[in-house]
């Protein structure tokens, strides 16, 4: 604003200096003003409006800060939300005698024993869904 005060007495020296009309002096001083007022209230204006537009987008970006970390918070335990600290169990149900029971996975077995009637069950991890011999098995994430 420093520059536009300099300016402005600048102008206004200039004009008194080659206006010898004091008339026209005053009515060229008072025009001048009354414009610079319309240009001064226009300027406050579009200042006003940009600083809430400013408030806006700090307030809008603080917002999805916030959603940010909630998603970041989400990502960083999503295994733990997916896979249990524990690992996969897997849940049998033996064809012999209907008992349910939990083994942890395990891939190298091929084979359990049922701990309730002790009859020996094969194990296929390979996803198929044809189930041998009737053996119901499901897996659990627990």
């Amino acid at each position: 604003m420093g520059t536009l005060k300099d300016s402005y007495t600048s102008f206004l020296k200039d004009i008194e200096a080659n206006i010898k009309n004091k008339e026209d002096l005053d009515y060229i001083k008072l025009r001048f003003s009354q414009f610079l007022d319309v240009v001064l209230d226009q300027m406050d204006y579009i200042m006003d409006y940009r600083k809430e537009e400013v408030e806006k987008l700090e307030k809008k970006q603080k917002e999805l800060d916030e959603k940010m970390g909630k998603v970041e918070n989400i990502v960083n335990h999503i295994e733990k939300d997916i896979y249990s600290e524990e690992g996969f169990d897997f849940e049998i149900i033996c064809p012999y005698c209907d008992y349910e029971f939990v083994i942890d996975v395990d891939e190298d077995k091929t084979e359990i024993e049922c701990p309730e009637c002790g009859n020996t069950i094969e194990l296929d991890w390979t996803g198929d869904l044809d189930e041998p011999q009737g053996c119901k098995r499901r897996l659990l994430l627990m």
